[in-house]
């Protein structure tokens, strides 16, 4: 074999060994989300896989179905969902503080749809006289575990008109449907999610909800115990701290959160 064949032969063998080693340090992961955080992982979700190579299989569901799924013994690598999530599976012994990350934060809002005259929401009082006025509102369905949902049935009731809201209330299934139904007028009042509210057409924005009837939620995203990716799972919990996933948490509506 003369020089050149064998340093075409080495570059060759040298590349074929590359190769081989990227794609045995490649990693499927597998992560399940709440569905408030599905806009922001989406968009991030392939940033990371061609920064790393690895590859994200998720799963959306409500944070009390996926409490309940991990608790029941189902198997994942990373979970994605807001702290009271979170601290359930630590005491639960499925995950460990130590492999936590707080990744975002977020608050409730009003949606109406586009075009439509912006009630007052100022106050704990301005928006009880909106909601009592409003022909019809949605939010999502507490009995599939959605966190905003199950929050806005106790500001129906620490505000008194509970009672009065159950007959014009539609409410929604998990996800967008919420913002769907007053996009096209369905219902006059939509309340979600800010980061869930925003990507929606046909709506705008009336605001948070006022002062202490708002629910910030945190959300955390933790590696399993007993994870079968662990190292590319950690992988996964520091992309979601560097200015690139950043960036995404901003533009979706979200507040990146720090420890």
């Amino acid at each position: 074999m003369n020089i050149r064949s064998f340093i075409t032969a080495s570059g060759l063998a040298l590349m074929f060994s590359l190769l081989l080693g990227s794609a045995a340090q490649a990693a499927e992961i597998k992560v399940l989300v709440a569905f408030p955080f599905k806009v922001v992982i989406e968009d991030i979700a392939p940033k990371f896989e061609r920064a790393t190579g690895h590859k994200l299989v998720i799963t959306f569901a409500t944070l009390g179905a996926i409490v309940k799924r991990v608790q029941d013994g189902e198997t994942t690598d990373v979970v994605i969902v807001p702290r009271q999530g979170i601290d359930s599976l630590v005491k639960g012994g499925k995950a460990a503080a130590s492999n936590v990350t707080v990744v975002a934060r977020t608050g409730i809002g009003v949606a109406v749809r586009k075009g439509a005259p912006k009630p007052d929401i100022s106050s704990p009082e301005a928006l009880k006289r909106t909601l009592l006025a409003a022909k019809s509102i949605t939010y999502s369905n507490p009995a599939d575990g959605g966190a905003s949902g199950i929050h806005f049935v106790k500001v129906l009731e620490r505000l008194g008109i509970a009672d009065e809201m159950r007959p014009k209330t539609v409410l929604a299934k998990p996800g967008d449907e919420t913002g769907v139904l007053v996009a096209t007028g369905k219902v006059e009042i939509g309340v979600h999610h800010l980061q869930v509210l925003l990507p929606i057409a046909g709506i705008e924005i009336v605001g948070p909800l006022p002062g202490d009837l708002q629910d910030t939620l945190i959300f955390e995203a933790a590696i399993m115990n007993g994870a079968k990716s662990a190292e590319a799972s950690k992988a996964l919990l520091e992309f979601l701290r560097t200015p690139e996933a950043v960036a995404v948490i901003k533009a979706k509506g979200m507040e990146p959160a720090t420890q």
